[in-house]
């Protein structure tokens, strides 16, 4: 494997009695595109949701570019802590959130659309450059900042040229397409300048051409900002075309692991997700 960019280690997510995520590990090196996948309910968003910060697991621990930013054991009550704050007091805990873990380089997509429907295109690009800046309340309020402010302004625009929307960057994001409402939402997360891009469901609601060009876009991108890519999807066409390694989970628990060509001849999954042919 090449670089480590991350690792999850033994995580698990318990809700009450229901354990959504159990005991789960695996990595993923530079430049990698990997995939989460599992018939619904198997606990990939909750997977997700553990290494972006969103939840803090039960259990397990959360590498990111050799550091292990999120860690949580079984002991005594869970309590958050904002890395470097206390670090002797609850050392079994770390628990940095989401805002924290995206200014480590961390940025995602969410299944459902989330963009800013009374915003245009460009402002709900530019809003993610927020998480770069370095002007404060003084600076903003005198407008000190209007150096950087033109920076990222910049940035946006060269941004929606390099991924197709410059020609629609005043017009709100809901009168977009959906195939391009999707590709917004994912220019949104590349402006907060990750080395690792997670995507949920990114070709959900997609039909064919759109899911084709998806496939194209989220290649192109990983080469043109040098990204590592994990996402979780349930079009098998573009997880077996784009990946290059598989995870598959059912019922929060990491059931195989492989190339495209290992995990579509592999019997567990196939019974467990991909389905069995009918003349089996």
């Amino acid at each position: 494997m090449k670089n480590q960019v991350l690792k999850v280690e033994n995580a698990t997510m318990q809700f009450g009695g229901v354990v959504a995520v159990d005991n789960l590990n695996l990595e993923i090196g530079e430049g990698e595109i990997v995939a989460l996948i599992g018939p619904n309910g198997a606990g990939k968003t909750t997977a997700f949701n553990v290494v972006t910060g969103v939840y803090q697991p039960t259990n397990g621990a959360v590498w990111f570019q050799g550091e292990k930013i999120i860690e949580n054991h079984p002991q005594g009550q869970m309590r958050k802590l904002y890395k470097g704050q206390h670090a002797g007091e609850y050392p079994h805990v770390l628990a940095p959130t989401p805002d924290r873990v995206t200014k480590l380089g961390m940025a995602r997509t969410f299944q459902n659309i989330r963009l800013w429907k009374s915003q245009t295109v460009f402002d709900n690009v530019l809003i993610a450059k927020h998480c770069r800046s370095t002007s404060n309340v003084l600076s903003a309020t005198f407008r000190l900042n209007r150096r950087e402010e033109a920076a990222q302004r910049e940035d946006v625009e060269a941004l929606l040229e390099t991924v197709g929307l410059a020609e629609v960057k005043n017009e709100l994001a809901t009168s977009l397409p959906y195939g391009k409402q999707r590709r917004l939402e994912i220019a949104r997360a590349l402006a907060a300048e990750p080395k690792l891009l997670l995507l949920d469901e990114p070709a959900a609601g997609m039909n064919p051409q759109e899911t084709d060009e998806l496939t194209a876009f989220i290649g192109e991108i990983r080469d043109k900002f040098h990204l590592t890519v994990f996402l979780i999807e349930h079009h098998m066409n573009l997880v077996m075309h784009i990946s290059d390694r598989i995870y598959v989970l059912d019922f929060g628990k990491l059931i195989a692991e492989g190339t495209p060509a290992e995990i579509q001849n592999n019997k567990r999954v196939i019974d467990a997700y991909l389905g069995v042919a009918e003349d089996a």
